[in-house]
């Protein structure tokens, strides 16, 4: 090239290679696993986040941080996706994940620099994690479903996190209560339990609606405020007077050419009213508008009418009284609508709320979540969510294991022992994973005030001579203790997924010796 430079990428460019390359993604993907490895266990503490407009969110939700953080680093937005595929997946453990993946990417930081390749790194801990994943379905516990397993299941999850003047065990009764409610025979619609907020009262005053609360009012002043034993029309269409498809002009020469068409137009919208209320219909819901006029003659009918509901309401709504959502008045028919015992308007400061109670078709319930701020609320509501999904989990699979770090510490012995039967460097970065494991206990106990080396070695010896012991919180400090006396339990799925995820993004960013960004 006559000593010339060959320029393959634009000048704007920025490329890092080699070394270099890997050691920014490992030190990105640490540095977000610190970052809410303080949140976890049941001493775990909130971050709060403030945006450029000055919203603040209050958690310890580890899918919750990561997101809110606005991560640009690319390396560091895959230990984000950790923690969201977590959610996702099982509802709970994402932080748990998140941190398992930047202590094996920091593992695999120390075997980079002691000469040990990429690709042996990501072959070693592929083979660990499968060793993990068949240590967990040993240590799955032989328990009955009952009631008050998953009720320790789901405080199991809740403990630690905001739950405002609740204790973990009264929203682990509600969760329970909910999701039994929609249970058929092992199998749970988690759509058809519901999470309602509304700040302005105690979180004591939280309480399980059997049924839909929608956050919309009566469209007419004078409409009924609360239905008995009510028959419900679901419509997807405007109540007004009826639009051309094409741009059209009338003249009106005459008074009585003016009143012809006013009285065109009331006789068509009293009849949009006139067939409802002949049809016996109680309760009307359209996700379109309905005319004021309308909304009169039904008032004078004693029709309750709801407008302008989202598809998300609407749907939910027609499910959980059985009702089809119909386009057109045309040929109502009774077995089209749908039944609930009770519908009924309640004022909650300057705001109303509809609830649909005793649906006749499905066993759809609400837990209507109360809170003297949005920040409790919104903690509250994320505890909830991850209860619901984690006991759904445990019905669905029937398969737990013991929390509290009891779990990981048979991970971490079990990949240790098989480690010892792997031939060559390979070895190295199987028994680096069991350290990284470690890290769970390890974090338990520092976030407990423990002293975390003498805590570990306490739990390894303790399983080594065939005791399950975990991390308990106890007074001012922690304990290690059989986490069956105060029956912490989780949904193996949940070790499962956090394995899996947490393997499969440090092993891809290991493998990257590559960075080029271009604007």
């Amino acid at each position: 090239m006559g000593g010339q430079p060959l320029y393959i990428l634009a000048e704007s460019s920025r490329r890092t290679h080699g070394r270099d390359a890997q050691s920014s993604n490992i030190m990105a993907g640490k540095a977000v696993a610190e970052a809410v490895r303080t949140t976890l266990g049941p001493r775990g503490m909130d971050k709060m986040l403030v945006d450029s407009s000055g919203t603040v969110v209050i958690t310890n939700d580890g899918a919750t941080i990561l997101q809110e953080m606005d991560i640009e680093h690319p390396a560091a937005q895959m230990i984000v996706e950790v923690a969201q595929t977590q959610e996702d997946e099982v509802g709970d453990g994402t932080t748990t994940a998140a941190v398992l993946a930047g202590h094996l990417l920091a593992q695999a930081e120390d075997l980079l620099e002691s000469d040990v390749h990429p690709t042996t790194i990501v072959e070693g801990y592929h083979e660990a994690a499968q060793i993990a994943l068949a240590a967990i379905d040993e240590m799955v516990l032989d328990l009955e479903m009952n009631d008050e397993t998953l009720h320790n299941v789901a405080e199991s999850s809740m403990t630690g996190k905001g739950t405002g003047g609740l204790t973990a065990d009264q929203l682990a009764k509600t969760v329970v209560e909910a999701i039994r409610h929609v249970e058929d025979d092992g199998e749970v619609e988690r759509d058809d339990v519901r999470i309602h907020t509304k700040v302005g009262a105690s979180s004591n005053a939280t309480e399980l609606v059997e049924g839909i609360i929608i956050d919309e009012e009566p469209v007419h002043d004078s409409m009924p405020r609360h239905v008995e034993d009510a028959t419900i029309l679901c419509i997807d269409m405007d109540l007004e007077v009826r639009k051309t498809d094409v741009d059209t002009q009338y003249r009106i020469d005459t008074i009585e050419q003016l009143n012809a068409a006013m009285e065109a137009e009331e006789s068509e919208l009293r009849g949009y009213a006139k067939t409802i209320a002949d049809s016996k219909v109680d309760v009307v819901f359209s996700t379109d508008k309905i005319d004021k006029r309308v909304a009169s003659f039904l008032a004078d009918e004693g029709v309750l009418a709801v407008e302008k509901l989202s598809n998300k309401d609407a749907r939910s709504i027609a499910r959980a009284v059985g009702a089809k959502r119909l386009g057109s008045l045309e040929d109502l028919d009774s077995a089209d609508f749908g039944h609930a015992d009770s519908i009924r308007v309640d004022r909650f400061g300057d705001e109303e709320l509809t609830f649909i109670e005793g649906g006749a078709a499905a066993k759809a319930v609400t837990i209507f979540v109360r809170g003297g701020t949005e920040h409790v609320v919104d903690e509250l509501e994320r505890a909830l969510n991850d209860a619901l999904d984690v006991v759904s989990v445990a019905i669905e699979s029937e398969e737990l294991v013991y929390g509290a770090g009891a779990a990981e510490i048979g991970i971490a012995d079990a990949v240790r022992r098989a480690a010892a039967g792997i031939e060559g460097r390979k070895q190295l970065a199987v028994e680096a994973f069991a350290d990284a494991v470690d890290v769970i206990p390890r974090t338990l106990a520092e976030n407990t005030g423990m002293d975390p080396i003498d805590a570990l070695v306490a739990l390894r010896a303790a399983h080594e001579s065939g005791d399950v012991m975990g991390i308990i919180s106890e007074g001012e400090t922690g304990t290690i203790t059989d986490p069956s006396k105060y029956g912490i339990l989780d949904p193996a799925d949940v070790k499962r997924e956090a394995v899996e995820s947490a393997t499969e993004a440090a092993t891809m960013i290991v493998r990257i010796d590559d960075i080029i960004a271009a604007k």
